[in-house]
């Protein structure tokens, strides 16, 4: 079945005072990596994580979700699955990139948030074909291990899914999603244009 749109109205409201800490420490982070190793950044883009906190705020406070299991598809540096914890969230992360993926464990602990992150795909090997789906411009990395498997975690685990997809990718995380999610199921995705997208499988 096709996934449904669920309207939500994330509200922009003033930060917590540890949220907006490990805001600016995620952009530190992010800076230094840049200086750094831009080439370990990968395809990495940060998102306007204030707006993706409103954005989850609003699905955990009004309890859109069926649970409270959260897995972030393609974490990057792990800043939407910490804020995710923030808000009460059993909270996980998929990175392709190893060395986003220390820097992820690393600012979880320094916030001391419980987060796992694993290095590997969040397209379950079962569903490789659907990656077939994305345009030219996708980034999309192949040939990882399942990291679901790395978490002990199946796709249908998570009440909530997020994921930042670049242009071209959208599709491949809807198809995944919907293949692979249960149902009722929540995904959150931030737009390249600066919106947030929520959907449910059917």
């Amino acid at each position: 079945m096709p996934l449904i749109e669920v309207p939500f109205t994330p509200a922009a409201a003033p930060l917590p005072p540890a949220t907006e800490r490990l805001l600016a420490d995620a952009d530190t982070r992010i800076d230094d990596l840049r200086r750094r190793d831009p080439e370990g950044l990968g395809s990495f883009v940060p998102a306007d994580y204030a707006w993706v906190h409103a954005g989850l705020a609003a699905v955990r406070g009004g309890r859109l979700a069926p649970g409270s299991n959260f897995l972030e598809w393609g974490s990057g540096v792990g800043v939407a699955a910490c804020l995710a914890a923030t808000l009460g969230f059993d909270s996980a992360g998929i990175e392709a990139q190893a060395a986003l993926v220390e820097e992820a464990e690393d600012l979880a602990a320094s916030h001391g948030l419980a987060v796992a992150f694993a290095h590997g795909s969040f397209i379950p090997p079962e569903h490789d074909g659907l990656a077939d789906v994305a345009d030219d411009l996708a980034t999309l990395a192949t040939g990882l291990a399942d990291g679901h498997d790395a978490l002990g975690l199946d796709p249908s685990d998570a009440a909530l899914v997020y994921a930042y997809p670049w242009p071209g990718e959208e599709a491949v995380v809807e198809a995944v999603f919907e293949a692979a999610a249960a149902t009722g199921a929540l995904l959150l995705t931030y737009r390249s244009t600066g919106d947030l997208v929520l959907q449910r499988k059917r």
